[in-house]
């Protein structure tokens, strides 16, 4: 993986990483590859705050990764930051190549590097191959999460 870079995503990257997005059954009800404002909207509200990380992996100058990291300072655990690691998707031809191990590694690398004593994520209930890709790498299954629409 020697050709691969992680940096920071741009508005350059929003059409490939939308369209990772969209590439599964839960995406592809919810994102909409064929309009890029909002994207871009949220990647500019992203980049100007310090806490927010939206990160790509490329390699041979294609978007093949991404990840959100969130930064979140609190007063539960003695005053704990946490960290929330968000969309993380491999591309299709990447599956199986250990980007993804790449993209949690570096998360959990900035956390520390943040200060953050507990790294967190959520996954959604019927995505059971990625379950066993976070247990893999050492997340247990701890809580139960709950979410409402508005």
């Amino acid at each position: 993986m020697g050709d691969l870079e992680i940096r920071p995503a741009t508005e350059a990257d929003v059409a490939a990483i939308v369209a990772m997005l969209a590439d599964d059954p839960l995406g592809a009800q919810r994102e909409s590859p064929d309009d890029l404002t909002p994207y871009l909207t949220a990647l500019r509200r992203l980049a100007s705050d310090p806490n927010q990380y939206l990160i790509v992996a490329v390699r041979e100058s294609s978007v093949v990764g991404t990840l959100q990291l969130s930064v979140v300072p609190g007063l539960s655990r003695r005053g704990a930051t946490r960290s929330i690691i968000e969309a993380v998707r491999v591309h299709t031809d990447e599956r199986g190549s250990g980007l993804g191990t790449r993209l949690i590694e570096w998360a959990i690398d900035e956390s520390r590097r943040q200060g953050c004593q507990l790294v967190q994520l959520t996954s959604d209930s019927s995505r059971t191959d990625a379950h066993r890709f976070y247990e893999r790498l050492g997340f247990t299954a701890s809580h139960v999460g709950f979410k409402l629409p508005l």
